[in-house]
């Protein structure tokens, strides 16, 4: 899989996040406002239907979300502020299942001011799939799209 993994060599907000660690998520590309991340679907992410928990496509979407609302290499300015969502809106299209590899790819739509938009689409695959951007990495599950408000970091 990636070498750009979890804790934080990718994005400082990863440090400290044991849930993203927890479900095995790897970054594949961090470009600002458009990252790609992926993880393997293991039997405790699995409903009592043997398919992926809609909890589980939620979080590994959330997580795309939180890394595209946040700079990767925050500036002086930026540094006092963290991006949060403001509400998030998920359809589930289609099951995913254990052993499968599912993708999330994250894009900005929006930002202005305090406020963004951003839609994330999540794709499950049988294999693991060597990226290009020309590709669908796998049959798409379900599109999250969540929008977001800057505020100050305690």
């Amino acid at each position: 899989m990636a070498e750009a993994t979890l804790p934080g060599a990718a994005h400082p907000i990863l440090k400290n996040d044991y849930a993203s660690e927890w479900m095995g998520i790897e970054v594949l590309k961090l470009g600002h406002g458009h990252p790609t991340i992926r993880m393997r679907l293991r039997q405790e992410m699995l409903n009592g239907f043997g398919m992926a928990h809609g909890g589980m496509i939620f979080a590994f979407a959330d997580s795309a979300f939180a890394l595209a609302c946040n700079p990767a290499t925050p500036t002086a300015s930026e540094s006092h502020k963290i991006t949060v969502a403001s509400g998030v809106d998920i359809n589930f299209l289609k099951p995913a299942y254990e052993g499968q590899v599912i993708t999330a790819v994250a894009n900005r739509r929006a930002h202005t001011g305090r406020s963004g938009l951003y839609d994330i689409q999540i794709y499950a695959a049988d294999a693991e799939l060597e990226l290009n951007d020309d590709e669908t990495p796998g049959e798409l599950i379900a599109e999250f799209r969540g929008r977001s408000r800057t505020i100050s970091k305690k």
